[in-house]
């Protein structure tokens, strides 16, 4: 039975039912089970795992690090800590982020105060292992969050290092929005005998209607132009192949008059920061962004997902088009795609086992003289599919760096 400050705070969060992943998640973490929890983005994943974690916290010691959230990027960190921060208050815990790109100081001092929870990007983390400066030897959970995305970004090695340091007698919990097998065989290395909960996690959810808008490259920018001229919209989600033309297309978003901006590897922590809470609070309706916004972001108002390039893969298209239609919403999934872009077309059809509606964006004229589209390098228009770039390793890709801070879980005062 859960923690009653615990299931006050569900309650006031307004959770009325648990999610499917949820409803099996819950249960088999608060027996004490290793689990791979695999589900869409967008149903629940964090609560899955943050509602018994909280609830071991509470029951037990103060001031030990008895919990290891660990994630691929700074941005999917502080919404984890938002979450954990919800559920949990009133119960006086105290969880630090830790990740990179500012001094370690502040992050030491913070962790010498005393935390129950560490919520950290594998780069960064490791600073901290090599230097002493947090104590990993009471861990008695790790969650890895989007497992398959560290790997895919080659922290494996980074996650095998801290895994090292970590007790053997430990609970693990592996959550993913998609796991192939390969990924999965290497997931076999950190659990015991794991529970494996999978909720159709392949498959694009279902909240979602999907549209490719076949185009020549040169003209992206002038049918997004259009498209967002005709849309019924809250935010929309926009998604480029690279910072750079992340950058110049919300540059010309702005020019035309939308509120718009981007985000992408190349800002400082405050930039993406001031991003994010733009778009959240609706002060920005469009932001255009690179596969950094594809992971683990939760923005309830997006109303359109718009890949102005399309992903290399069905998982980076389910993870992309998983920021809209969540919490029970609805959401319109729209690609633009060139002739060399079929292969990936066709890919993602067979996992959805239907074809995409193609269409055509009324009174856009197809035919009139292209307008470059945004730089992918170099200054100059690219088109055809993009190239497979090989993993960073190491830990310390742009994603995995910022700043990191302090919370504890104390009461608010009353709700008004």
């Amino acid at each position: 039975r859960l923690d009653a400050r615990t299931r006050e705070n569900i309650r006031n969060l307004g959770y009325e039912k648990p999610t499917p992943i949820q409803r099996k998640a819950i249960p088999a973490v608060l027996e004490g089970h290793d689990v791979i929890g695999l589900a869409q983005t967008g149903t629940g994943k964090t609560a899955a795992f943050g509602i018994p974690v909280l609830h071991r916290l509470v029951s037990g010691p103060r001031h030990k690090l008895r919990t290891l959230i660990i994630g691929p990027t700074r941005e999917l960190a502080e919404q984890t800590r938002e979450a954990m921060e919800r559920l949990g208050e009133g119960t006086n815990l105290n969880c630090v982020t830790i990740y990179g790109g500012v001094s370690m100081r502040p992050q030491m001092s913070n962790l010498r105060r005393g935390a129950e929870m560490v919520i950290a990007c594998p780069g960064r983390l490791l600073d901290h292992v090599r230097q002493g400066t947090i104590n990993l030897s009471n861990i008695e959970c790790l969650v890895l969050d989007e497992a398959d995305r560290m790997f895919d970004m080659g922290f494996l090695p980074d996650i095998r290092k801290i895994v090292s340091r970590l007790p053997a007698q430990r609970q693990t919990l592996l959550f993913s929005a998609t796991m192939p097998g390969e990924i999965r065989e290497l997931a076999q290395d950190f659990l015991r005998d794991p529970v494996t909960l999978q909720m159709a996690f392949s498959k694009p959810a279902e909240s979602v209607s999907h549209a490719l808008y076949p185009v020549v490259d040169s003209q992206k920018t002038a049918l997004l132009t259009a498209l967002l001229g005709q849309i019924d919209r809250e935010s929309v989600l926009v998604f480029t192949r690279t910072k750079h033309r992340a950058k110049r297309l919300a540059a010309h978003l702005e020019k035309v008059g939308h509120k718009a901006t981007s985000l992408q590897g190349n800002m400082s922590q405050g930039q993406r920061k001031a991003a994010m809470e733009g778009f959240r609070s609706g002060h920005f309706h469009v932001l255009v962004a690179t596969d950094l916004a594809a992971r683990g972001i939760d923005v309830s108002s997006i109303s359109h997902v718009v890949n102005f390039d399309i992903p290399r893969t069905v998982d980076d298209y389910t993870h992309r088009i998983g920021r809209t239609g969540r919490a029970a919403k609805t959401g319109d999934a729209f690609t633009f795609v060139t002739p060399e872009d079929e292969g990936v077309v066709r890919a993602i059809e067979r996992v959805m086992g239907a074809k995409i509606e193609r269409r055509k964006l009324e009174n856009f004229d197809y035919a009139a003289r292209p307008q470059a589209a945004p730089a992918a390098r170099g200054g100059k228009p690219q088109g055809g599919r993009p190239q497979p770039g090989k993993p960073k390793s190491g830990g310390h890709s742009p994603a995995a760096h910022g700043k990191g801070g302090v919370r504890s879980f104390r009461p608010r005062g009353p709700r008004k």
